[in-house]
C-alpha cells in the first residue's frame, strides 16, 4: 500500500490536533476549576472561518490576510469576547494556549494564535457558550503559511 504524503500530513496535523487538546485539558488551571472548552474545525466549518475573516472589510486588513492564512490550514484548533472576565480564567487560557501550541511545535506542525479566527468563530456560533474563542490553525507544508503573513 502507498500512502500519498498528502493523506499522510492531513493525518498527523489531526493526530497534532487531538494531542493539543489533551495539552489544553491538562494545562494547570487556577483553583483546578477546569473551566475551558475546545473543539477541533475542518472542512467547510473550517472554510466558513476563513471566509468570513476574508469578508471583513469594514475591520482591519489583517482580517483579511489571516483569513487566507486559515484557508491554507488544513485545521484550525478553536478557543469575540465577552466580558468581563475573572483574570483567572483568563490566566488559564493563556496556560492552555501556551500548552497547546507548544505540543504543535514540539510536533513539527505549524501553527499560530489568531484571535481573529476565535473572531469569525463566535460570530458565525461555532462554539457555543464560550465567551472568548481563539483560534490555532495548524498545516504541515514545506514552508509555513503563518510566517510573512
Amino acid at each position: 500500500m502507498i500512502l500519498s504524503g498528502t493523506q499522510v500530513e492531513y493525518e498527523a496535523v489531526m493526530e497534532a490536533a487531538r494531542l493539543m487538546l489533551a495539552s489544553i485539558r491538562t494545562a494547570p488551571k487556577a483553583r483546578g476549576l477546569d473551566t475551558i472548552s475546545s473543539c477541533v474545525l475542518t472542512g467547510n466549518d473550517k472554510q466558513k472561518v476563513a471566509d468570513w475573516l476574508k469578508e471583513q472589510k469594514e475591520r482591519p486588513q489583517f482580517f483579511e490576510r489571516d483569513g487566507m492564512c486559515v484557508e491554507k490550514a488544513q485545521a484550525l484548533q478553536g478557543k469575540d469576547y465577552a466580558g468581563p472576565n475573572c483574570v483567572f480564567k483568563l490566566i488559564d487560557l493563556g496556560i492552555a494556549l501556551g500548552s497547546a501550541v507548544k505540543t504543535a511545535g514540539f510536533l513539527n506542525v505549524d501553527n499560530r494564535i489568531f484571535y481573529t479566527a476565535g473572531t469569525a468563530a463566535k460570530q458565525l456560533g461555532l462554539l457555543k457558550g464560550a465567551d472568548i474563542i481563539i483560534g490555532i490553525p495548524l498545516a504541515l507544508a514545506g514552508k509555513s503559511p503563518f510566517f510573512d503573513r
